[in-house]
């Protein structure tokens, strides 16, 4: 189930929607840092809109540090099992194809100005 707020994340910014998990391995082992945003059923979780408000805001912020792209709930409760952010709404931030943290919930904006370059600063684990 998608929600407007979410959709614009696609429509107005061309962010890709990730379907599988193939399609994750290829965004998340491009160059770079990456975002990708866990909305969740916005239906039942009113705070996925207001993630999907608050990502472009950060993504700016940050002066583009990181892509993002909005995961598909086809995958999301793999992506969540496989990078142990359970929670939704959550942003999960990977480099090299390896997950660095993520953020679950709404936080407050101090929050997220402290936690997203200690993510962007972590050394990714060596794949297993």
């Amino acid at each position: 189930m998608s929600h407007p707020l979410i959709a614009r994340l696609e429509t107005e910014f061309g962010w890709p929607r990730l379907a599988t998990m193939d399609e994750v391995k290829a965004f998340t082992t491009a160059p770079g840092a990456h975002c990708l945003f866990v909305p969740g059923d916005p239906a039942r979780n009113l705070e996925s809109a207001d993630v999907a408000v608050i990502l472009p805001e950060l993504h700016m912020t940050f002066q583009r540090a990181f892509d993002c792209a909005v995961v598909d709930d086809a995958i999301e409760a793999q992506l969540r099992e496989a990078t142990g952010v359970l929670k939704t709404p959550s942003l999960i931030f990977f480099r090299d194809g390896q997950p660095l943290g993520g953020i679950p919930k709404v936080r407050d904006w101090d929050d997220y100005m402290a936690r997203i370059p200690q993510i962007l600063n972590a050394i990714p684990a060596p794949a297993a």
